[in-house]
Protein backbone atom coordinates (compact mmCIF):
# COMPACT_ATOMS: atom_id res chain seq x y z
CA UNK A 1 0.00 0.00 0.00
CA UNK A 2 1.22 3.46 -0.73
CA UNK A 3 0.64 6.28 1.72
CA UNK A 4 -0.81 9.94 0.59
CA UNK A 5 -0.57 12.99 2.45
CA UNK A 6 -1.93 16.50 2.04
CA UNK A 7 -0.42 19.41 4.40
CA UNK A 8 -0.98 23.08 4.33
CA UNK A 9 -0.10 25.91 6.52
CA UNK A 10 -0.01 29.80 6.05
CA UNK A 11 3.33 31.04 7.98
CA UNK A 12 6.37 33.11 7.14
CA UNK A 13 9.13 31.68 5.31
CA UNK A 14 11.97 33.56 5.03
CA UNK A 15 13.80 31.53 2.60
CA UNK A 16 11.30 29.77 0.07
CA UNK A 17 14.64 28.93 -2.38
CA UNK A 18 16.41 27.34 0.66
CA UNK A 19 13.09 25.46 2.06
CA UNK A 20 12.07 24.09 -0.75
CA UNK A 21 15.37 22.76 -1.50
CA UNK A 22 15.69 20.82 1.52
CA UNK A 23 12.14 19.04 1.40
CA UNK A 24 12.96 18.05 -2.32
CA UNK A 25 15.85 16.17 -0.48
CA UNK A 26 14.49 14.74 2.15
CA UNK A 27 11.41 13.61 -0.77
CA UNK A 28 13.71 12.31 -2.77
CA UNK A 29 15.95 10.48 -0.51
CA UNK A 30 13.13 8.78 0.95
CA UNK A 31 11.24 7.55 -2.71
CA UNK A 32 8.61 10.11 -2.48
CA UNK A 33 6.33 11.29 -5.78
CA UNK A 34 3.86 14.53 -5.56
CA UNK A 35 4.18 18.04 -5.29
CA UNK A 36 5.62 20.96 -3.03
CA UNK A 37 5.02 24.44 -3.15
CA UNK A 38 6.79 26.79 -1.25
CA UNK A 39 6.08 30.71 -1.04
CA UNK A 40 6.86 33.50 1.28
CA UNK A 41 3.25 32.68 2.88
CA UNK A 42 3.94 29.08 3.54
CA UNK A 43 3.77 25.30 2.22
CA UNK A 44 1.49 23.47 0.47
CA UNK A 45 2.20 19.48 -0.55
CA UNK A 46 0.94 16.52 -1.76
CA UNK A 47 3.04 13.59 -1.40
CA UNK A 48 2.87 9.79 -1.64
CA UNK A 49 5.32 6.91 -0.90
CA UNK A 50 5.98 3.90 0.89
CA UNK A 51 4.69 4.56 4.80
CA UNK A 52 8.39 4.62 6.52
CA UNK A 53 9.28 7.10 3.59
CA UNK A 54 6.54 9.41 4.26
CA UNK A 55 6.50 9.23 8.12
CA UNK A 56 10.67 9.64 8.28
CA UNK A 57 9.22 13.37 5.62
CA UNK A 58 6.68 14.36 8.70
CA UNK A 59 8.96 14.10 11.38
CA UNK A 60 11.76 16.31 9.45
CA UNK A 61 8.95 18.57 8.45
CA UNK A 62 7.70 18.70 11.91
CA UNK A 63 11.01 19.61 13.16
CA UNK A 64 11.02 22.68 11.52
CA UNK A 65 9.12 25.54 14.63
CA UNK A 66 7.30 27.04 11.96
CA UNK A 67 5.61 23.58 11.06
CA UNK A 68 5.48 22.20 14.21
CA UNK A 69 2.11 20.42 14.62
CA UNK A 70 1.18 21.31 11.06
CA UNK A 71 -1.97 18.64 10.40
CA UNK A 72 -1.47 15.96 7.98
CA UNK A 73 -4.48 14.12 6.02
CA UNK A 74 -3.29 10.95 5.21
CA UNK A 75 -5.30 8.34 3.02
CA UNK A 76 -4.06 4.64 1.49
CA UNK A 77 -4.45 3.55 -2.38
CA UNK A 78 -2.77 0.64 -4.02
CA UNK A 79 -0.37 2.28 -6.49
CA UNK A 80 1.16 4.87 -6.49
CA UNK A 81 -0.87 7.94 -7.42
CA UNK A 82 1.70 10.67 -8.52
CA UNK A 83 4.13 10.12 -11.83
CA UNK A 84 7.02 12.52 -10.87
CA UNK A 85 8.00 14.55 -7.83
CA UNK A 86 7.46 18.33 -8.23
CA UNK A 87 9.13 20.80 -5.81
CA UNK A 88 8.75 24.69 -6.52
CA UNK A 89 8.99 27.95 -5.35
CA UNK A 90 5.63 30.40 -6.23
CA UNK A 91 4.08 34.19 -5.45
CA UNK A 92 1.49 32.04 -3.72
CA UNK A 93 1.14 28.05 -2.16
CA UNK A 94 -2.46 28.92 -3.84
CA UNK A 95 -2.75 31.68 -6.66
CA UNK A 96 -5.50 34.04 -6.02
CA UNK A 97 -3.87 37.54 -6.35
CA UNK A 98 -6.27 39.24 -3.72
CA UNK A 99 -4.04 41.72 -1.30
CA UNK A 100 -7.35 41.57 1.45
CA UNK A 101 -7.01 37.68 1.46
CA UNK A 102 -3.17 37.72 3.71
CA UNK A 103 -3.55 34.35 5.66
CA UNK A 104 -0.22 35.86 7.56
CA UNK A 105 -2.15 38.93 9.27
CA UNK A 106 -4.62 35.90 10.87
CA UNK A 107 -6.95 33.28 10.18
CA UNK A 108 -10.68 33.37 9.53
CA UNK A 109 -13.33 32.09 12.04
CA UNK A 110 -12.87 28.48 11.67
CA UNK A 111 -15.98 25.59 12.03
CA UNK A 112 -15.23 22.24 12.92
CA UNK A 113 -16.37 19.22 11.27
CA UNK A 114 -18.01 18.05 13.86
CA UNK A 115 -19.68 21.28 14.26
CA UNK A 116 -20.57 21.65 10.90
CA UNK A 117 -22.21 18.69 10.91
CA UNK A 118 -24.52 19.56 13.69
CA UNK A 119 -25.11 22.86 11.45
CA UNK A 120 -26.28 20.77 8.11
CA UNK A 121 -28.82 18.50 10.70
CA UNK A 122 -30.14 21.68 11.32
CA UNK A 123 -30.48 23.84 8.68
CA UNK A 124 -28.53 26.76 10.57
CA UNK A 125 -25.92 27.35 13.30
CA UNK A 126 -26.28 27.89 16.67
CA UNK A 127 -27.44 31.48 16.64
CA UNK A 128 -30.52 30.18 14.43
CA UNK A 129 -28.96 32.03 11.18
CA UNK A 130 -29.74 30.10 7.82
CA UNK A 131 -26.78 28.46 6.56
CA UNK A 132 -24.87 28.58 3.37
CA UNK A 133 -22.27 26.43 2.23
CA UNK A 134 -19.93 27.91 -0.27
CA UNK A 135 -17.91 25.69 -2.22
CA UNK A 136 -14.92 27.89 -3.69
CA UNK A 137 -13.70 24.60 -5.88
CA UNK A 138 -13.99 24.86 -9.68
CA UNK A 139 -16.90 23.71 -12.02
CA UNK A 140 -14.56 20.28 -12.98
CA UNK A 141 -14.20 19.42 -9.36
CA UNK A 142 -17.81 20.12 -8.35
CA UNK A 143 -18.71 17.92 -10.79
CA UNK A 144 -17.45 14.91 -8.40
CA UNK A 145 -19.39 16.10 -6.01
CA UNK A 146 -20.23 18.65 -2.81
CA UNK A 147 -22.46 19.18 0.10
CA UNK A 148 -26.05 18.66 -0.66
CA UNK A 149 -27.73 22.01 -1.41
CA UNK A 150 -24.20 24.38 -1.05
CA UNK A 151 -23.79 27.37 -3.65
CA UNK A 152 -21.65 26.60 -6.18
CA UNK A 153 -19.55 29.26 -8.61
CA UNK A 154 -19.47 29.05 -12.43
CA UNK A 155 -15.86 28.99 -12.15
CA UNK A 156 -12.77 27.46 -13.64
CA UNK A 157 -9.87 29.27 -11.44
CA UNK A 158 -9.79 29.97 -8.16
CA UNK A 159 -8.89 33.37 -9.06
CA UNK A 160 -12.60 34.15 -10.55
CA UNK A 161 -13.97 33.33 -7.04
CA UNK A 162 -14.31 37.13 -6.34
CA UNK A 163 -16.07 38.25 -9.32
CA UNK A 164 -18.38 34.89 -8.99
CA UNK A 165 -19.14 35.88 -5.23
CA UNK A 166 -19.96 39.47 -6.24
CA UNK A 167 -23.00 38.14 -8.94
CA UNK A 168 -24.41 36.25 -5.65
CA UNK A 169 -23.84 38.48 -2.77
CA UNK A 170 -27.55 39.42 -2.25
CA UNK A 171 -27.76 35.57 -1.38
CA UNK A 172 -25.39 35.62 1.18
CA UNK A 173 -26.88 38.46 3.37
CA UNK A 174 -28.06 37.63 6.80
CA UNK A 175 -26.62 34.06 6.87
CA UNK A 176 -23.59 32.27 7.92
CA UNK A 177 -21.95 31.37 5.05
CA UNK A 178 -19.52 28.59 5.21
CA UNK A 179 -16.44 28.79 2.82
CA UNK A 180 -15.27 24.69 2.05
CA UNK A 181 -12.38 23.27 -0.65
CA UNK A 182 -10.66 19.96 -1.15
CA UNK A 183 -8.26 20.66 2.36
CA UNK A 184 -8.57 23.95 3.62
CA UNK A 185 -6.43 26.68 1.50
CA UNK A 186 -8.90 27.87 -0.76
CA UNK A 187 -11.47 28.16 1.94
CA UNK A 188 -9.16 30.13 4.08
CA UNK A 189 -8.34 32.87 1.74
CA UNK A 190 -11.72 33.45 0.52
CA UNK A 191 -13.21 33.35 4.26
CA UNK A 192 -10.58 36.26 4.25
CA UNK A 193 -11.41 38.05 1.78
CA UNK A 194 -14.99 37.84 1.94
CA UNK A 195 -14.80 39.07 5.11
CA UNK A 196 -12.40 42.26 3.58
CA UNK A 197 -15.39 42.98 1.12
CA UNK A 198 -18.18 43.07 4.07
CA UNK A 199 -19.71 40.22 4.10
CA UNK A 200 -20.29 39.63 7.96
CA UNK A 201 -20.51 36.07 9.17
CA UNK A 202 -17.99 33.72 7.52
CA UNK A 203 -16.67 31.09 8.56
CA UNK A 204 -13.95 28.17 6.83
CA UNK A 205 -14.31 25.08 7.56
CA UNK A 206 -11.54 23.71 9.58
CA UNK A 207 -9.09 20.88 7.08
CA UNK A 208 -11.62 21.44 4.01
CA UNK A 209 -13.76 18.08 2.38
CA UNK A 210 -10.80 15.70 3.51
CA UNK A 211 -10.92 16.53 6.33
CA UNK A 212 -14.59 16.60 7.07
CA UNK A 213 -14.93 12.82 5.54
CA UNK A 214 -12.05 12.20 8.22
CA UNK A 215 -13.67 12.98 10.93
CA UNK A 216 -17.52 12.91 9.81
CA UNK A 217 -17.62 10.62 6.99
CA UNK A 218 -20.35 11.73 4.65
CA UNK A 219 -22.91 13.20 6.39
CA UNK A 220 -24.60 15.83 3.87
CA UNK A 221 -22.02 15.31 1.32
CA UNK A 222 -22.94 13.77 -2.52
CA UNK A 223 -21.10 12.05 -4.62
CA UNK A 224 -17.28 12.30 -4.26
CA UNK A 225 -14.34 14.98 -3.50
CA UNK A 226 -11.95 15.67 -6.50
CA UNK A 227 -8.54 15.28 -6.23
CA UNK A 228 -5.33 16.13 -8.17
CA UNK A 229 -3.72 13.56 -8.48
CA UNK A 230 -4.10 9.86 -10.74
CA UNK A 231 -6.62 8.64 -7.81
CA UNK A 232 -9.29 11.09 -9.54
CA UNK A 233 -11.96 11.64 -6.68
CA UNK A 234 -11.98 10.07 -3.06
CA UNK A 235 -15.45 8.61 -1.10
CA UNK A 236 -16.22 9.58 2.10
CA UNK A 237 -13.90 7.10 3.49
CA UNK A 238 -10.89 8.28 1.59
CA UNK A 239 -10.99 5.68 -1.11
CA UNK A 240 -10.22 6.21 -4.53
CA UNK A 241 -12.45 6.60 -7.66
CA UNK A 242 -9.13 4.87 -9.46
CA UNK A 243 -6.46 2.74 -7.55
CA UNK A 244 -4.02 2.14 -10.69
CA UNK A 245 -0.55 3.49 -11.69
CA UNK A 246 -0.31 6.44 -13.21
CA UNK A 247 0.45 7.58 -16.60
CA UNK A 248 3.03 10.24 -17.28
CA UNK A 249 2.22 13.31 -17.93
CA UNK A 250 3.80 16.23 -19.25
CA UNK A 251 1.02 18.79 -17.33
Amino acid sequence: MILNIAAYRFVEVEDPESLVAQLRDCAEYHGLLGTILVAREGLNLFLAGPDQGIEAFVQRLQSDPPFAGIVIKRSHSVAQPFARLKAKVKPEIISFRQAEAEPLAGRARVVSPAELARWIANGKDEQGNPLVLLDTRNQQEVAYGSFEGAMTLPIDKFTELPAAVAECRGALEGTTVVSFCTGGIRCEKAALWMQSEGIANVFQLDGGILGYFEHVGGFGYEGRCFVFDERIALDSQLEPLVDGRPAESEA
